[in-house]
């Protein structure tokens, strides 16, 4: 089985930058990064096919965040610049075994969870 270990979250003013890592055991096909406001659902941020290397982000977080791996050190990484305060969240890595990258339904493990507090 696949175990993720997230690192990095924290409180930034806005404009600044912040860095998540996800440390993961095992093989995985997809990783992703994934976030959850206050009484809103959650929602794909980034997501890489592991294998390929291929990025994909959701449009809100497009040109500010960046989604890469460590293949030798097998981990996730979320670099997110010009964060707003929209962007305050949960922030959660994610595995899949077989996909579908760019869908929730394709991930089957999840990490702890990370805070990630943007203010004014």
């Amino acid at each position: 089985q696949v175990q993720l270990l997230e690192s990095g979250g924290g409180s930034v003013q806005a404009g600044g930058s912040l860095r998540l890592s996800c440390a993961a055991s095992g093989n995985t096909h997809c990783m992703g990064w994934f976030r959850q406001a206050p009484g809103k659902g959650r929602e794909g941020v980034a997501w890489i096919y592991t294998g390929m290397g291929s990025t994909y982000y959701t449009n809100s977080v497009k040109g500010r965040f960046t989604i890469s791996q460590d293949n030798a050190k097998n981990t996730l990484y979320l670099q997110m610049n010009s964060l707003k305060p929209e962007d305050t969240a949960v922030y959660y890595c994610a595995a899949g075994l077989f996909g579908p990258c760019t869908y929730e339904k394709g991930y089957n493990y999840w990490g702890q969870g990370t805070q990630v507090t943007v203010s004014s």
